[in-house]
């Protein structure tokens, strides 16, 4: 939806260059002109949030690299040293590990977004997959970044989960020692993820890129999920309507990052994680970060092994299904009284399930966690296929523009 670029450099060198590699008009095509709904709300700003995001781990975190030693000896107390000898290090390490969990909670609130407004639909399927597929390298980044430290909760979690892999048929034993290198956790474990705690950041980048390209070409969705019709009445530039809007709320949530990073920095950390590795003291209760905990607790919930890592996995899988399995011709929740109900119900079944994740597996906590990994699911393969066949949404705004107006006249009555 970008088009072609109408930049024309002023100067001669300018245009020498962009005859070359038109790397301005690029931008200028994709960040300055670019036509952009103009009902769009604070929760599309999110998107250059979870950019800025990727941009502080990979700086912080290669900082970090520069004075951390991937090995199970020293790894604890490089850690210690970067938050004590390390001119600002301390700084940098809390900004790298609460970062991590503000990359999350940006990316949660951009997927409720488009689940809630429908921005999985045609022509959206692949922008939404890659979506999906940026969220597993999330994971994968993130479970072998909290193993570094080498304290007991990154050894205990890593032997947990890689465990979890034994479970599958045939292969699961060869897989789980070419994760371990060995057949413990050990050194060869902690090198391995260390190197691709570095790499995955930047196969993440990449992926990003395909993911704004693909937005780029099948244009943004919007809050009434409606298309746009007429791009002078039903859009308005990027620049500056939508960069101000991006930088106000940027602001606003690096604000809310620094509360975290400067007055409660290990509060979503886990207390036993500053105690070095011991594999011969188990942690009481062993969980992993606070991200993973509604998986968590789906794992937990099925008895058998097989079964609930299959179950934790297809819990994640089935966000790729979602173009498929809504069967509505209505995008947005706005015009979906019904399903707006069963969604906030999802949410509060998935806020359950990160409650219950950080539980003992036990009693009460148990049956909970079964009856909502049941709605979990229900709502993805049941919910959604039906809901579009028997539900009667509002009627939709002739156009984007028609809704804008509509909505201005209401406020000045």
């Amino acid at each position: 939806m970008s088009g072609p670029s109408t930049y024309v450099p002023k100067s001669a060198v300018g245009r020498w260059f962009e005859s070359r590699l038109p790397i301005m008009g690029l931008m200028h095509s994709s960040f300055v002109v670019y036509p952009t709904p103009r009902n769009l709300n604070y929760w599309w700003t999110f998107g250059g949030i979870l950019s800025v995001m990727l941009m502080v781990q990979i700086l912080t975190g290669i900082v970090l690299v520069m004075h951390y030693t991937p090995h199970v000896d020293y790894a604890f107390s490089s850690v210690e040293l970067i938050m004590r000898d390390v001119n600002w290090g301390w700084m940098i390490r809390y900004i790298h590990a609460n970062g991590a969990s503000m990359f999350f909670v940006a990316v949660y609130i951009h997927m409720l977004r488009g689940l809630y407004y429908g921005s999985y639909k045609a022509p959206r399927e692949v922008l939404w997959i890659l979506g999906v597929i940026i969220y597993l390298l999330m994971m994968a980044t993130g479970f072998m970044g909290y193993v570094l430290p080498w304290g007991q909760m990154s050894f205990w979690g890593a032997t947990v989960i890689t465990n979890l892999f034994s479970a599958i048929p045939l292969v699961g034993e060869s897989i789980t020692t070419w994760l371990w290198g060995g057949y413990s956790v050990d050194n060869p474990t902690l090198n391995r993820f260390f190197s691709l705690h570095y790499l995955l950041p930047f196969m993440i980048a990449g992926v990003v890129v395909l993911h704004v390209w693909a937005l780029h070409v099948v244009g943004q969705n919007n809050p009434d999920g409606v298309e746009v019709k007429n791009v002078a009445r039903d859009t308005l530039p990027f620049t500056p309507y939508a960069t101000v809007k991006d930088g106000f709320a940027m602001i606003c949530f690096m604000l809310f990052f620094a509360w975290w990073v400067f007055y409660v920095p290990n509060y979503l950390g886990h207390a036993d994680n500053y105690i070095e590795a011991n594999p011969l003291s188990t942690p009481a209760h062993i969980v992993p970060e606070w991200y993973y905990l509604p998986f968590y607790a789906i794992l937990r919930a099925v008895p058998s092994k097989l079964g609930g890592v299959v179950a934790m996995f297809s819990a994640i899988i089935v966000l790729c299904f979602l173009p498929w399995l809504d069967t509505s011709k209505v995008r947005s929740a706005k015009y979906r009284p019904v399903y707006k109900v069963f969604f906030w119900l999802f949410v509060a079944s998935a806020i359950g399930l990160g409650y219950l994740g950080a539980m003992p597996a036990e009693g009460g906590y148990v049956l909970a966690s079964r009856l909502l990994s049941i709605y979990y699911f229900a709502f993805f393969l049941v919910v959604m296929p039906l809901l579009g066949l028997f539900e009667t949404p509002r009627a939709l705004p002739a156009s984007i523009a028609d809704s804008v107006l509509k909505n201005a006249h209401s406020a000045k009555a």
